[in-house]
């Protein structure tokens, strides 16, 4: 099975197809696999798909609180929810 520093170099690598097919396996063999919800949530939000990948990290940080997924879920959030008015009214 493929480690976390493997599917960490796919992401960065931006072969995010291949990441997400190791980590659909993981997570098939183990559901409880915080690292491996993790990871699918930092491929998925590279990809673009920032509501899967909340949830992602969502199950992440209830499977374990002490996750990084928990900061991730925070910085997210803090992403999506940033509004400045002065950027549409120039």
């Amino acid at each position: 099975m493929i480690s976390d520093d493997q599917i960490t170099v796919l992401i960065d690598e931006n072969r995010l197809a291949d990441a997400l097919l190791a980590i659909n396996e993981r997570i098939a063999f183990n559901a409880d696999d915080d690292a491996a919800w993790y990871l699918r949530g930092k491929a998925n939000w590279k990809l673009g798909n920032h509501s899967i990948a909340i949830s992602d990290y969502e199950h992440a940080s209830l499977l374990n609180p002490d996750s990084p997924a928990r900061h991730a879920l925070e910085m997210s959030r803090d992403i999506l929810d940033y509004f400045n008015p002065d950027l549409l009214n120039p």
